[in-house]
């Protein structure tokens, strides 16, 4: 199977996607297979937080929409660009996929069948439903492609390399057991952000987007401020007001009613605007519902800090104070080519 035929597969995906929306759904006509799939995918967008309670219909929007605007050809030929799959030796890739977020393993699911490569799929629990949807409106556009993409319940088993997320403890396990395969193996990361006082309100709202959406659940989530001495906070609640509802999340709510009541018990400092508590803390992992900070005498120490925590850092968002850094409010928007933890997926599917 050609490499552009997949490729008008995926762009076919995109258009597909494009039809939902929080605001309004909207059949088009032009989408192919729509009479076979629209109505099953509303549905079951209706029914996700029934499947996972975190999956709220505004997060698993946003997600199909993310993917939506990355699905065009311009996008996938862009991020192909560079790469040359004509001589690849087919080989079976086995994913297992974390399900904090709404479709968070499709990149790679898209990576390994574009690569060339056939693709043994183990879902989260927590997200079992968003991902074989898709595959089967794929196979449906072309039915080569059912070679290729394969899901599995139980074990990983007859496969020539894998891409596996969890847990850093998970983490230690896959790094054992797949020891004799071509690997990569993601562990927990956090985002952090860089202030310096000087950002505008607008700055501070869209960090409020990339602390809040999924309900903080991504490694792409600011879980962690460096501020200057003497920070204002008053500036920061005020732009983040306009994420309360959250509150209003059930599962949301019970962790921050559990989490704030286990920090006063602890007799540490909050800052707490009833919806979010922040406290000043070393680490980088805060809990749901809490963002940690640290405060910092000059930026090269932090500089110098995040390079060398680089291992435990997924995103550093800045008004371009460091290189690399990304803009508020873009965390959870990444490029098909912003690999995640810098590892370059396509490269390791060339090589192996």
């Amino acid at each position: 199977m050609l490499q552009k035929e997949k490729i008008n597969a995926f762009v076919e995906l995109g258009k597909f996607l494009s039809q939902f929306s929080l605001d309004n759904n909207t059949k088009k006509e032009a989408v192919l297979n729509n009479n076979l799939f629209y109505d099953d995918f509303v549905n079951l967008i209706d029914l996700s937080q029934s499947h996972n309670g975190w999956f709220t219909p505004e997060h698993v929007y946003f997600a199909i929409n993310s993917w939506a605007n990355a699905l065009t050809e311009e996008n996938l030929n862009q991020w192909l660009l560079n790469y040359d799959f004509s001589t690849i030796n087919t080989k079976t890739v086995g994913l297992i996929l974390a399900g904090n977020i709404p479709l968070v393993g499709f990149h790679d699911f898209l990576s390994v069948i574009v690569s060339g490569h056939k693709v043994l799929v183990k879902t989260s629990s927590n997200d079992q439903k968003l991902l074989p949807f898709l595959a089967k409106y794929l196979i449906s556009l072309n039915s080569e492609l059912e070679k290729y993409i394969t899901f599995t319940e139980g074990k990983l088993e007859n496969f020539d390399a894998v891409i596996a997320t969890g847990s850093n403890n998970t983490a230690r396990y896959f790094e054992f057991y797949f020891k004799d395969k071509p690997s990569i193996i993601r562990k927990n990361r956090n985002s952090v952000a860089i202030l310096t006082g000087n950002e505008s309100h607008e700055d501070l709202v869209n960090l409020g987007e990339d602390i809040f959406r999924y309900f903080g659940l991504g490694c792409r989530n600011v879980s962690k401020l460096f501020v200057p001495k003497d920070y204002n906070f008053e500036n920061f609640f005020k732009a983040i007001y306009e994420y309360k509802d959250v509150i209003f999340y059930e599962k949301y709510s019970n962790n921050y009613d559990y989490n704030k009541a286990v920090f006063l018990m602890s007799n540490f400092k909050l800052l707490d605007n009833e919806f979010l508590t922040i406290k000043e803390d070393t680490s980088y992992s805060s809990p749901i519902s809490s963002v940690f900070y640290e405060y910092y005498d000059n930026l090269n120490e932090i500089k110098s800090r995040l390079e060398n925590d680089a291992d435990q850092i997924q995103c550093i968002v800045s008004n371009d104070l460091i290189s690399g850094s990304i803009a508020f409010g873009q965390t959870q928007k990444p490029n098909l080519w912003d690999y995640a933890d810098n590892v370059d997926t396509l490269a390791f599917l060339q090589q192996i």
